[in-house]
Formats: structure tokens, sequence, C-alpha cells
């Protein structure tokens, strides 16, 4: 294999459309897995944290090979505990797995696109590779569709086709980890001292809730609240990652037309439509044109988010995506948790409201951000 700069791209495609069904894993098969299931969301979203504290300074001291390789196996081995485990703290195990590897794979993916493309390409190339995340998640979702009483067909299936990309990273020549010489401890505390970061992360924090809580618990929000049948409900988290893939093939022309603030803006607007139209009816057709709308809203934070911080962070893109992941991370463990709680409690009317706080409080959050 000729190394060129198109096989990384290649790999990170790849390796963010695991992070996918990572984000995805639990959602369509949450109701089959038992009493006690409603906690492992929020058990992945710590998987996914410890994932994303390791990856940053891991590859701008070391590169990219090896860690994609590493969280790729991680990822493998709770996709297979999640087929092969019926007892819950084995099932909580392969959470932590599952969601450590996704962790890495997402934070060292994006680092990796940043790191390849200067400033004018950046932007498109993230959004490109942004559309592979719902590539995963969407034939994730499809493959439970398609089968509804085994999931572990789904499961094993996606394991196969990950084995074979691992063997794809290790022939891959990656970019030299940048800086190349030594950087010490201070030197990455010191990023800690920028209030942009801090901001950006915590838009990041609430898009993570978002996203994580869609993922994870629209499918028993349409069962409980609106009465769907599981195949229906299921399907609707096909719809929402569709969406997400169509506003994500358009993102990085609308960003240079438009500039990533009224392009994020005008998507978070079209999230918030999607929420009030699945609080207000529960006609199939209207669900799944709100579950379309709500993950095309959704799709261009983390793209618009990461194009500043890599213009800004370029020397040590990988750290910075790290802290800021790491940060948003945490939304995803909060609103998994108090979700988890609510729909423990039967009070399943209370997860749009959660969705509308996120997307509002990423909006109220930009111009701030950008000011610092």
């Amino acid at each position: 294999m000729k190394p060129t700069l198109h096989y990384p791209f290649i790999a990170a495609c790849a390796g963010l459309a695991f992070f996918g069904v990572t984000m995805f894993a639990i959602g369509p098969i949450l109701s089959q897995l038992g009493e006690g299931a409603n906690a492992l969301p929020a058990t992945l979203s710590i998987g996914i944290i410890l994932g994303t504290v390791i990856f940053g300074p891991v590859v701008d001291r070391s590169g990219y090979k090896w860690m994609l390789v590493a969280g790729a196996l991680l990822a493998l081995s709770g996709i297979q505990g999640l087929a092969h485990f019926r007892r819950m703290d084995m099932l909580h195990l392969s959470m932590i797995a599952l969601g450590t590897g996704g962790g890495i794979l997402n934070g060292a993916t994006n680092a990796l696109v940043s790191s390849l493309y200067d400033d004018a390409q950046r932007g498109m190339k993230l959004s490109i590779l942004g559309a592979f995340y719902c590539i995963g998640a969407l034939l994730w979702t499809l493959l439970n569709y398609f089968s509804p009483t085994d999931y572990t067909f789904p499961l094993n299936s996606i394991s196969a086709v990950m084995a074979l990309f691992i063997l794809f990273f290790t022939l891959v020549r990656f970019p030299a980890p940048k800086p190349q010489g030594r950087v010490s401890l201070k030197a990455y505390l010191n990023l800690l001292k920028y209030p942009s970061l801090w901001l950006f992360a915590l838009i990041l924090f609430f898009q993570s809730g978002f996203e994580g809580v869609s993922g994870n618990f629209t499918a028993k929000f349409l069962e409980n609240e609106h009465g769907l049948a599981k195949e229906a409900a299921t399907l609707s988290l096909t719809w929402f990652t569709v969406g997400m893939l169509f506003g994500r093939f358009f993102l990085g022309y609308l960003m240079k037309k438009a500039g990533d603030s009224m392009t994020l803006y005008a998507y978070l607007t079209i999230a918030i439509a999607g929420v009030s139209l699945l609080y207000f009816t529960a006609d199939i057709i209207i669900v799944y044109l709100a579950m379309s709308l709500i993950g095309l809203g959704v799709g261009a934070t983390y793209p618009v988010i990461f194009n500043y911080l890599g213009r800004i962070f370029k020397q040590m893109s990988g750290t910075v995506f790290s802290i800021a992941i790491f940060i948003a991370l945490w939304g995803q463990f909060v609103f998994n948790k108090i979700v988890g709680l609510l729909f423990d409690k039967n009070l399943f009317e209370y997860f749009p409201a959660a969705l509308i706080l996120a997307a509002f409080m990423m909006m109220i959050l930009l111009p701030v951000a950008k000011k610092k």
C-alpha cells in the first residue's frame, strides 16, 4: 500500500463511524437488556470520558496509529461483551470498554483530520468526517431494525467489519506527532488558562448531553409516552442519523458561505423545532420528520467548534481536543444520569425539555466563547 495522506483520512472516517456505533449502541436494544439497564448509558459515558482523557497527550507525543488500533480493539471487546454477557455487572464492564475505545476513536480521529489539513480545508474535511459518524450510527440502527428479536446478530456483524479495519489501521502510515519535541506537563496545564477553550468545551458539554440522551432514550420515550411499537420507535433513530448525515453533507459549504456562527444558529433552531414536534405529536410520520429535523439540527456543533479550536491551537490540537471532549462528555454523563433517573420514575414527559434546554444553552454560549 503506497502511503499518502488519503489513507489516514480514510482511517479517520472509519474510526469515527465506529464511534457512531458506540454512541447509539444501547438505544435500540435498551429495552431487551433487562432490569437495571437504564443505568448502562451513564456507564458508557464514563468509559468515553476515560478514553478522551487518554488520547490527547498520547497522540501529540507518539502519533495516531497505535492509539487508533487500541481504541478500536477496546470498542470491539465492548461490543462482544454486549453480545455475549447477560449479567448486569459484566454489561457495565462492557460499557466501560466500549466507551473507552469509542472515546479514543472520537478524539483521535478529529485531532488527526484537524492536523492533516490547513485552515482553508479543515472545516470542510471535519464536516465530511462528521458524516461518517452518522453513517456508523445509521448502519447500526438499520441492522437492529431488521433484526428486532436477535440483537446479537447486529453486534457480531459490526464486530466483523471492525476487525477488518483494525488490520487496515496497522498498514497505514500516519503523520508524525506534533510538536516533535518533548512537551512539559506545564505546557499542557497552561492550556487550561484560556477562557475560550473552556467556553467552547462547555458548548460541547450541552451538545454531548443532547446527542447522548437522543441516542439512548428516544426509542424508550416514544414507546412509553406516545405508545409506539418497539420496531417503529427503533426506526426513529435511523431518521435521526439520516437527518444528521444530510445536514453534514452541506455543512462545509454553509460554513464558508454564511459563517460558522450563523450556520450553527440555523442548525440549532431546526433542532428545537424538531423537539417541539416530537413532544406534541404521536403521529408516526410526524415523529420521523421530527427526528430528522433533530438530527439535522445537532449535526453542526462538533465540526463548527472543532474548526474554531483547530484554528486557535494548531500545535497541540490532540491535547486541546482531549480537554474539550473530556469536558463535553461530562455533559453526556450528566444528561444520561438525569434522564435515566427520570425514566426510572416514569417521568418520560420531561425528556423533550432536557433537549431544548441543551440547545438553548449552546446558542447562548457561542457569542460569549467567540468574544473571549
